[in-house]
């Protein structure tokens, strides 16, 4: 099929959104590109497509696991065939999910970076017939990024096994120096950028020096018809902002990392469908997410970036229609800010006290644990320690950039099973333990397919179909594995942590501390980039503009222009008023009254206000009843 004829049959396209047919071109020409589309400008599209027309298999490279996951059972729904190897993942479930690319029908390979540093991984990729690498968020390969990922730095390893293979990056956002950055980074061939305007016509960027917050946020969708986004720093505050809306008569909901997989998806739905109509979230909220009918995203604080802001703001209005991106800014956020800098950073010796506490909380003897990989909860882990959270997953993000270990934020994955033996096995097993019968075939009447692949599973589900409680279906599938029948895996929504070398001595361990200075002086100039976008009075757009290195002219929109037309309508019409009061007053006296009524420029408050500016600055006088011109 053509690339047109693709898009019909699994998109039921007519045609292609701006630049997705030159981006496609591009790759089919076998030249390494990269692509800018703003936040919904369809990017998957651009390496799905070209990938869908030659034989092989499509890696694709991304850090978002949850979008991973979606997109992964969109294709399947599509008819097309893809896997995803994300941390938490068995051995035995990565073997499946990598021989289903080599030998089997499977048209993309969805991994995180983490996995490129696996040998296993990289020696079975070696063998695949790749047609295409796409990377995804491509920014985080740049330490000038706004979310540098060290893992994304061995994506150019798979250049060594599929040199002739072209290489898509795509990303929403991108200063100069970072799309500069990505291309050498991928040792692209030759540059070659596609690159949307960042501008946004259609949004009204607007900051508001509130000290009240909380009235703003009911003011906001008082004043906007349609549904929006409100996102908050933390989980606890989501919750309760959320509470606050129902409280004031707003249909409302909240959405963060820490909710299952259910409820997100539920919650996710609602306010898709227009069920809730404001979603309160934390920053784990949006991405993937093509709502057009958007018509404000407010910000209650700073983003860390304006690359995040960007892109977070750039939910509203998809479908160009007017929509508000709106700023809740007062001083107290900056010295909040400033704090949050300056206690987030960890010392050489705090990186070392964290590798050092890690080791023991999971009981590593020196020398040992090369390639054991655990779950992390952190609040035990920080609370056990007595360490600061926020400053011990960047220690841990340190640990990373040094590869002593691999460090994976909160990743959902589903509880999920797999029969180890074969049918045949399993219906004798069935007749030598008939107590078991009633429960497995239960199992083979709810999941399909889990022979030949992992199938994900809802204990919850399999109790009521069961009749049993969920504590007995968890028992059942733990000794069902125990007895080698099947595999089970349980759910986990726990970071993950994976020792890449043995556990090492303190005093051995090389901490790169000119790296962390270098992240500290991205950081502050991240957040100065925040402050000056904030406090500054020029167009909003032109600004942020400005920072992703473009020009336009002034937007007319946002709160800065708009006050300049109210200033400039104001000038217009005192010079209305006053060359009507002298018209008026050369004729012959008036008594206040009078002149007021008149008057036909202005409200009857601009009209008194004009008429105490002349007197002030002599132009006119009173006697206490009439008004008289002064002749010069």
């Amino acid at each position: 099929m053509t690339i047109e004829e693709i898009l019909r049959h699994y998109w039921k396209f007519d045609n292609f959104r701006p630049l997705q047919e030159e981006i496609i071109q591009s790759v089919l020409l076998g030249r390494d590109t990269l692509a800018l589309l703003p936040t919904g400008g369809g990017k998957s599209v651009c390496f799905q497509v070209p990938a869908l027309t030659r034989p092989g298999v499509c890696i694709v490279v991304s850090p978002l696991i949850a979008l991973m996951k979606d997109q992964v059972e969109n294709l399947k729904a599509k008819g097309i065939a893809a896997v995803s190897i994300v941390t938490g993942m068995g051995k035995r479930e990565i073997d499946l999910a990598l021989d289903s690319c080599i030998y089997g029908e499977t048209k993309f390979l969805y991994l995180s970076p983490e996995r490129l540093l696996s040998e296993l991984v990289r020696e079975r990729i070696r063998y695949m017939n790749v047609n295409l690498i796409a990377v995804d968020e491509a920014h985080c390969i740049s330490q000038w990024g706004y979310d540098f990922r060290p893992p994304y730095l061995h994506i150019a390893d798979l250049r060594d096994l599929h040199p002739g293979v072209p290489v898509l990056a795509l990303t929403a956002t991108a200063t100069a120096e970072v799309r500069e950055d990505i291309q050498k980074k991928l040792r692209f061939k030759e540059s070659n950028v596609f690159q949307q305007s960042f501008e946004r016509k259609n949004i009204s960027y607007v900051v508001q020096n509130e000290e009240n917050k909380l009235r703003k946020l009911l003011d906001i969708p008082k004043g906007v018809k349609g549904s929006g986004i409100v996102y908050v720093r933390s989980r606890k505050e989501s919750a309760e902002i959320a509470k606050f809306y129902e409280e004031n008569g707003f249909s409302a909901d909240f959405y963060h990392a820490g909710l299952t997989m259910e409820q997100r998806s539920k919650r996710q739905d609602d306010w898709q469908n227009n069920r809730t109509r404001i979603i309160v979230a934390t920053n784990a909220f949006g991405m993937g997410i093509d709502k057009a009918d958007v018509r404000f995203v407010i910000h209650k604080d700073p983003p860390e970036s304006l690359e995040a802001y960007y892109q977070e703001a750039g939910r509203a209005g998809r479908d160009n229609h007017k929509a508000y991106a709106v700023l809740l800014y007062n001083y107290t956020d900056r010295l909040k800010s400033e704090k949050k800098y300056l206690s987030n950073f960890p010392t050489v010796e705090e990186v070392r006290q964290v590798y050092h506490y890690l080791g023991s909380f999971v009981q590593l003897a020196y020398g040992t644990g090369e390639g054991v990989s655990f779950d992390l909860d952190l609040g035990d882990f920080t609370s056990r320690y007595k360490l600061e959270p926020v400053k011990t997953v960047n220690a841990l993000k340190f640990l990373e950039q040094d590869e002593y270990l691999a460090f994976t934020e909160s990743v959902f994955l589903p509880s999920r099973f797999k029969f180890e033996v074969g049918n045949e096995q399993l219906y004798n097993y069935q007749i030598q333990n008939p107590g078991w019968d009633p429960f497995i075939k239960t199992i083979l009447r709810s999941y399909g397919g889990s022979f030949e692949n992992y199938v994900n599973l809802r204990e919850f589900d399999l109790a009521r179909r069961a009749n049993l409680s969920v504590q007995q279906v968890i028992e059942g599938l733990k000794q069902l594995e125990a007895e080698g029948i099947l595999h089970y895996q349980p759910q986990s929504d726990l970071p993950r942590v994976t020792y890449l070398q043995p556990r090492q001595q303190n005093r051995e361990l090389a901490i790169n501390k000119r790296y962390i200075e270098e992240r500290k002086a991205i950081y502050r100039q991240k957040m100065e980039a925040v402050f000056a976008y904030a406090e500054h009075r020029r167009c909003r757009s032109q600004m942020l503009l400005a920072y992703f290195d473009e020009s336009a002219p002034k937007c007319g929109l946002c709160d800065i222009c708009l006050e300049e037309k109210r200033q400039k309508n104001r000038s217009e019409i005192t010079d209305d008023i006053v060359t009507s009061i002298v018209q008026l007053l050369s004729a012959g006296e008036l008594s206040l009254e009078k002149l007021i009524t008149h008057l036909s420029a202005g409200t009857e408050k601009e009209r008194i206000e004009t008429i105490r500016l002349l007197l002030d600055a002599g132009k006119i006088k009173t006697d206490g009843e009439r008004y008289f011109l002064i002749k010069s």
